[in-house]
């Protein structure tokens, strides 16, 4: 694309070398391999929705890469319908006849010419059949080499892609040179409005042949200087005792104010990493394009990398954990009219998930469904489900998989569910306790890796249930989420009245997850720990204005859920700090309604490899605690501690309207801590008209914090408008105990949890105790247990 101005068809091998470095795709590095290759040569496919919707698509992977174009093939060329999406939209790859609507085909189409494209969020998936077995396993394992391309990318190699990606469209006549109204319109593209004198000024300061374009290498330099990050280059003169190198003690000096190891072999070690300059590595010093490449890493991400693995102590009872949990995970949209689904389960898995609902209903033929009951919900097989679970359970996490039944099947089909548990998930089903020893306390994730639970119901007979021959003849049930009220005067229900009775080869797969109605905290040391109790939102709120301090004793030891109100009929959720703040383990969300409460679900599980489990605090773990998450001054986890956060600046952020080249964004950025109620604050900068590409603010936000280890910090960017609600652009959520001190940049993500990279903000981070500056993630933590 961007070759020389002389460069032509027949171009020297130097100039296509040339040409070839700069094209995005070559710089991926992905032409060596074949299926990318195929992909991007483009293949005639089927998409399927149904038996009878099926239509040609031709399906090919853009000059970018990163891109797949899937095209109607009955459509006229100037016409043709377009439809694109992004590797990195895609959650997974499902080989054969998996989806709802492929398996109905299944034996009517070769199940090896079949995939499905499972996308993050909301977006359907895409079902497809190929010509071939072959073709379709090239395309299966193309999306899959290049979603860990992009994993594996550097944040300076996805700046590179990004930027060049925009130069390739910007260069409408693809003669590989700019002329300035291509400039502008590239400017446009990547989100900034700078003024007519200076961007014509860049424009010449570059084309120093003087001719009005632009070829290769000043196109090189234009970059460049766009690229160019003054705030970077002031922290590293700030270091520099010349201003033009960092010597390995002055790094090392930056490295102990960041909070990092700061020893010289530390040191000396970066430089080897991120100095391209032979002369600078061979003596020891670092340049300040080496500094760029150093701060652009995720090594100065301002979550905390060493918190990116399993990392806690997971020997620990299962009460003694927060535990990832969705509600109604069969559900793509609202609880009403959406379809229900296997697909979120993978979602749900794949994002960490360890509490997931079935929500179970007798069926046709015998076969139990999942959907929301009484409602237009589309059916999806119980069995179809299990196998899905059964798939990705452990995908993302070996620690224990929690399948939380909401069962009103008839006895017949529960004896189904029970027989496809069994079959399906083998070895991972857990069917009997782990010892034959009375149980003094739940087990721990870490005796439990690799194995799933069932919770549910599980009564004990009468002694008029006995049959002939000793066994049980039935057992009752209620549904899965009955009022779990807090009215202590409340008459127990006769287990012979209640509306479903249970079948045996269910309730026996019950082990340390059994269902019971809530009778208030009155023998909460009495109950068994294998026992859990639902609790509604409101419910939940509730027993936390009016018994906080119980109820965190209680779930020191036996399991919660709280599960939204069912009169959140478009999946909305609920805020699960509160929950959080009192130690209810299973805080389940809809996590197919994207938004702050998920991406504060997202935050709270990002530490400790995202496996789903997270160690609560000291203070929520003893059944003797005190902490009142109602009244948090100068009691257990009382920890004053100041946060400052600087926004210094934001980089590449996404255009929002983007059906209107001239749209600029008018970011501002807010920056929230949510924990408990005294330390709940929400602090924002200034707006930047009309610069979306490398707004500076250079603004600090400043937090007292009470209990600073149930903090979560979140920093939202959003598009400032006079007259409408300000449209979000991008978020980051972590916790406060996860957040790394000095110059940081904090990667955006999408309203769906998804990157948004290379989108970014450069903060500094500063934390300090009672005059005392913190500045390691270790001593923050030692802070908020109280051992400093």
């Amino acid at each position: 694309m961007l070759g020389s101005k002389s460069a032509s068809s027949g171009c020297s091998e130097r100039g296509r070398a040339v040409q070839e470095a700069a094209d995005p795709v070559h710089r991926l590095g992905i032409l060596d391999n074949e299926d990318v290759r195929t992909m991007m040569q483009g293949s005639s496919m089927v998409k399927v929705r149904s038996s009878r919707w099926q239509k040609s698509r031709g399906l090919r992977l853009l000059e970018d890469g990163l891109t797949v174009w899937c095209e109607s093939t009955k459509s006229s060329w100037k016409a043709k319908s377009k439809q694109t999406f992004a590797v990195t939209e895609v959650e997974c790859v499902r080989e054969g006849c998996q989806s709802e609507a492929l398996r109905r085909l299944s034996g009517s189409v070769p199940e090896n010419q079949c995939f499905t494209v499972v996308f993050k969020g909301a977006r359907k998936s895409l079902d497809l059949r190929c010509s071939c077995p072959d073709e379709a396993q090239r395309w299966v394992r193309g999306l899959r080499f290049l979603k860990e391309r992009v994993q594996s990318m550097t944040q300076k190699e996805k700046l590179d892609h990004w930027i060049r990606g925009y130069l390739k469209r910007a260069d409408e006549n693809q003669d590989g040179n700019m002329t300035y109204a291509e400039v502008k319109q590239l400017l446009q593209m990547i989100n900034v409005d700078l003024s007519e004198h200076y961007s014509r000024a860049l424009f010449k300061r570059c084309d120093r042949s003087g001719d009005g374009r632009l070829d290769h290498a000043e196109i090189e330099e234009f970059c460049r200087e766009l690229l160019r990050r003054p705030e970077l280059d002031a922290v590293f003169r700030h270091y520099s005792s010349n201003g033009s190198r960092l010597s390995t003690a002055e790094l090392r000096d930056f490295l102990g104010d960041q909070g990092e190891d700061a020893s010289l072999k530390h040191a000396q070690n970066l430089i080897l990493a991120y100095e391209r300059n032979e002369f600078a590595q061979k003596n020891q010093f670092m340049t300040q394009s080496g500094f760029s490449m150093y701060m652009l890493s995720y090594e100065t991400d301002v979550f905390n990398p060493d918190q990116a693995r399993v990392h806690q102590d997971m020997s620990r009872p299962l009460a003694h954990y927060f535990i990832s949990s969705s509600h109604n995970t069969y559900l793509t949209k609202d609880q009403v009219t959406s379809a229900s689904s296997t697909e979120p389960y993978i979602r749900a898995l794949i994002q960490g998930c360890r509490c997931v609902e079935l929500d179970c209903w007798d069926g046709d033929k015998g076969e139990p469904v999942i959907y929301h009951g009484h409602t237009l919900t589309s059916k999806v097989p119980f069995k179809e489900v299990i196998e899905t679970i059964s798939q990705y359970a452990f995908k993302a996490s070996p620690y224990p998989l929690i399948l939380s039944l909401e069962n009103h099947c008839s006895v017949e089909q529960q004896a189904v569910m029970a027989k496809h548990l069994r079959t399906i998930l083998g070895r991972k089903l857990l069917t009997k306790a782990l010892t034959d020893l009375p149980l003094k306390e739940l087990p721990s994730p870490e005796e439990l890796k690799w194995r799933i639970l069932v919770k549910g119901k599980k009564e004990t007979p009468h002694l008029d249930q006995l049959n002939k021959n000793g066994s049980f003849a039935s057992f009752s049930s209620s549904t899965e989420e009955e009022p779990a009220s807090g009215n202590r005067s409340t008459p127990k229900t006769d287990p012979a009245k209640v509306c479903t009775k249970l079948s045996p080869e269910l309730s026996e797969l019950v082990v340390y997850c059994r269902s019971v109605a809530f009778r208030g905290f009155e023998n909460a040391t009495k109950t068994p720990s294998s026992e859990l109790s639902s609790f509604s939102e409101s419910e939940a709120l509730k027993l936390i204005k009016d018994s906080g301090k119980l109820f965190v004793r209680h779930n020191s030891r036996q399991l919660s859920r709280i599960y939204p109100s069912g009169q959140r009929l478009q999946s909305s959720n609920y805020d699960p700090q509160e929950m959080w703040n009192c130690g209810c383990q299973m805080v389940a969300l809809n996590f197919q309604t994207p938004g702050e409460q998920m991406d504060l679900n997202q935050g709270r599980f990002l530490p400790n490899g995202r496996c789903g489990y997270v160690l609560k605090p000291d203070f929520l773990c003893s059944p003797k605690s005190d902490f009142d998450p109602e009244n948090t001054g100068g009691g257990p986890g009382h920890t004053p501690t100041q946060l400052n956060i600087r926004i210094i600046s934001a980089q590449q952020l996404p255009k929002i309207n983007t059906e209107k080249a001239s749209s600029i964004v008018d970011p501002q950025v807010w920056v929230e801590i949510h924990g408990v109620a005294i330390d709940n604050a929400k602090k924002k900068t200034h707006r930047i008209d009309n610069n979306g590409f490398n707004p500076r603010w250079d603004c600090t936000l400043s937090f007292q914090l009470q209990v600073p280890e149930l903090t979560l910090v979140r920093f939202v960017v959003e598009d400032h408008d006079h007259t409408s609600k300000n449209d979000f652009v991008g978020q980051y959520t972590l916790p406060f105990t996860s957040l790394r001190t000095g110059y940081r940049h904090v990667h955006l993500l999408n309203a769906d949890g998804s990157s948004l990279s290379p989108a970014t903000l450069f903060v500094h981070v500063k934390v300090t105790r009672r005059g005392v500056p913190v500045k390691t993630v270790k001593e923050r933590m030692d802070i908020a247990k109280g051992k400093m």
